[in-house]
């Protein structure tokens, strides 16, 4: 009788390189990159849609096409790594996405617009993975903790830096250095990388075996999902026929995934490689973070730009000094706590911060200006320096090291996912919440309301007299309305971000250490070994 046996994915093994510092400046330019020209396309598209006449409709398909490529490719970049090597990867990724970055700007055509956004979002899906399968193919074990902090550290430098290079491009440089700094940087990585990088051989055997079916549907259920989420709140969720298709087709591509996964010799990335408690509730704890992280990083810059009226530019400031430079401390002082404590301190330590600052910025009201935002801003930056640093170390932690190019498969898509479905959740409850409070101010008045004409009569030292007067003061008070009603919805985001993060709490009461192994804070000292009998 013939015993079959199945793989459960690509076995990874590591080489250390011989200029580990190379490919930590690596490391670092991959992860501004993806960081920052992911969240210029928020920062960045009023100026965006007046070079380029836009509408919103427009904008937002564009905003669409430029980031769901992402996903599409992510999924799969570190199984071709782990084939091709991350030098064959990596290094004519990213000399083209220099050259794509370059011709955006210089584009009138529609068309051609789109076109390159969707060619260039597909590159930009390459870079973090990857980052992902340097660290454990080319890093030595003892360094694997700064490799992994690297790699947080976008979240919350590119959250905030895009504020500050985003109003210094657009009121100084022009927008196109927006896409320009990239021609600069892109070629700097495949320079490195060239370097730095060790010649690996194509793995033939693994390529024969290709699970290709499993890595096109996992791709194309997670973009239609992620589609689906990025335009819903626009179109109204399942009041368009768009949305149900895209989110029931991506649904079912999913389960088509994981059927696939079950029944082939050869899987790319098997579930049981996820299939622990402890990493289970390790996404569960990305996907709250997701929620209080995107809860501050829309209300605070959509208050504001739609409230106060504010430019990039002029919230600058209140971003370098509270989240910029702050960065670098507190990532520091991370790596500190997890080569001492097991990463459950710091997952913790990170949301109380992030529920503790979106409780401050629940108090938001019509006065605010942005340095009242400060103490929420340096909270919340130190509080995803720990949370998403930790809980990254703590998912890695309970994996097997060679199964790294099914796990990084799987954290991306959780991430990624985590992030849309966060953005498009708060955008709808904005959306509702904003028509809520304006309809509740709005009850009282009426054309014979005292209130109101006691306020139109002070308005006529300031209008005159007159029906355009009138209408002129009317304007003034329905604005007035209007504008609180706004601030209201952003208060209720910082609540919602607030349970969030108190939800997370929850979760990491439920999780157990983690096992034995490199990411370990005993590590450097492992355990004695046995007696032998």
């Amino acid at each position: 009788m013939t015993t079959v046996v199945r793989s459960f994915g690509p076995i990874t093994s590591g080489t250390t390189v011989a200029r580990p510092l190379l490919i930590v400046a690596a490391l670092i330019l991959a992860s501004f990159v993806v960081g920052f020209d992911t969240r210029v396309f928020v920062v960045g598209m009023p100026d965006l849609r007046a070079a380029y006449s836009l509408s919103i409709d427009e904008a937002s398909w564009l905003s669409t096409i430029a980031n769901a490529p992402q996903i599409l490719i992510a999924s799969g970049v570190a199984w071709l790594a782990t084939v091709f090597g991350v030098r064959r990867v990596m290094i004519p990724t990213a000399l083209v996405y220099s050259v794509v970055s370059l011709e955006i700007p210089l584009v009138n055509d529609g068309p051609l617009l789109f076109v390159l956004h969707a060619i260039r979002g597909l590159l930009l899906g390459v870079f973090i993975p990857a980052t992902i399968m340097v660290i454990f193919r080319n890093l030595d074990k003892r360094y694997w903790l700064i490799g992994i902090a690297i790699y947080a550290l976008r979240v919350p430098l590119s959250q905030n830096l895009g504020f500050v290079l985003v109003g210094f491009y657009g009121d100084y440089l022009g927008w196109q250095w927006m896409y320009w700094q990239d021609v600069i940087v892109a070629p700097l990585i495949a320079l490195l990388l060239f370097i730095a990088a060790p010649r690996e051989q194509i793995n033939i055997r693994l390529l024969e075996n290709a699970d290709w079916g499993g890595m096109m549907l996992l791709g194309s259920s997670m973009t239609m999902l992620y589609v689906g989420l990025d335009q819903g709140n626009r179109l109204d969720w399942l009041q368009s026929g768009t949305i149900i298709a895209l989110l029931a087709g991506g649904s079912i591509l999913a389960i088509g995934f994981l059927i696939n996964e079950s029944l082939v010799a050869h899987p790319w990335a098997h579930f049981s490689v996820i299939m622990t408690r402890n990493i289970g509730l390790g996404y569960a704890i990305i996907i709250c973070y997701a929620l209080s992280s995107a809860g501050a990083s829309i209300a605070i810059p959509g208050f504001l730009q739609n409230v106060v009226g504010l430019r990039p530019i002029s919230i600058a400031g209140l971003y370098l000094t509270g989240a910029v430079i702050p960065v670098f401390l507190f990532i520091t002082i991370a790596i500190l706590l997890l080569r001492r404590f097991d990463a459950r301190l710091c997952i913790v330590l990170g949301l109380a911060l992030m529920a503790l600052g979106s409780q401050l910025g629940s108090k938001l009201t019509l006065a605010w200006a942005p340095w009242n935002f400060f103490p929420t801003v340096i909270l919340h930056t130190a509080g995803q320096s720990f949370a998403f640093f930790a809980t990254v170390v703590y998912l890695i932690g309970n994996s097997d090291p060679s199964r790294s190019t099914a796990v990084s498969a799987y954290i991306q898509v959780v991430r990624l996912g985590s992030v849309e479905l966060a953005t498009s959740i708060l955008a709808t409850l904005q959306r509702q919440r904003e028509q809520y409070h304006s309809d509740i101010l709005n009850g009282p008045i009426s054309a014979t309301s005292q209130p109101l004409h006691a306020v139109l009569g002070k308005l006529q030292h300031l209008f005159g007299a007159g029906s355009r007067a009138h209408i002129e003061g009317l304007a003034t008070v329905a604005g007035r309305i209007r504008s609180q009603a706004t601030v209201l919805a952003y208060s209720d985001l910082f609540v919602l971000s607030f349970w969030a993060a108190i939800g997370g709490l929850a979760i990491a009461a439920l999780m157990v250490s983690m096992p034995y192994g490199p990411l370990h804070p005993d590590f450097t000292n492992p355990p004695p070994e046995e007696p032998k009998k």
